[in-house]
């Protein structure tokens, strides 16, 4: 990777369930999102990529939300139920249809571009 390429900045959250709620926020508003997971020193990194827009004099600030989990989550897409009363939070291996589905993607490895 070239020497002046910028890091995303990582934001570590609290909870899969922050995840989810940030990644479908993103996916209700029409843009593609997608959760991305490598493993990092033997620890299971999932994320989103987003730019926090016109921050200062730059065109916008690269960051990557993740979490870090100590076993892998067992399916595809992580999935949320969410009506006026509750919310709910699943792991699955398919899309379900009415609620927000939002696919895992696995890397290989860590993007030299990201910061954990």
């Amino acid at each position: 990777m070239p020497e002046n390429v910028e890091k995303c900045i990582g934001v570590k959250l609290t909870s899969l369930e922050d995840l989810v709620r940030f990644a479908s926020s993103m996916a209700t508003m029409g843009h593609g999102t997608y959760i991305v997971h490598f493993v990092e020193n033997g620890a299971h990194v999932y994320g989103v990529f987003a730019i926090f827009r016109d921050y200062y004099k730059l065109y916008g600030l690269p960051l990557f939300y993740h979490i870090v989990l100590e076993k892998p989550l067992e399916g595809n897409y992580l999935v949320l139920d969410s009506d006026e009363v509750s919310e709910r939070v699943n792991v699955s291996a398919g899309a379900r249809p009415g609620r927000v589905s939002i696919p895992i993607i696995n890397l290989e490895r860590k993007p030299e571009i990201v910061e954990v």
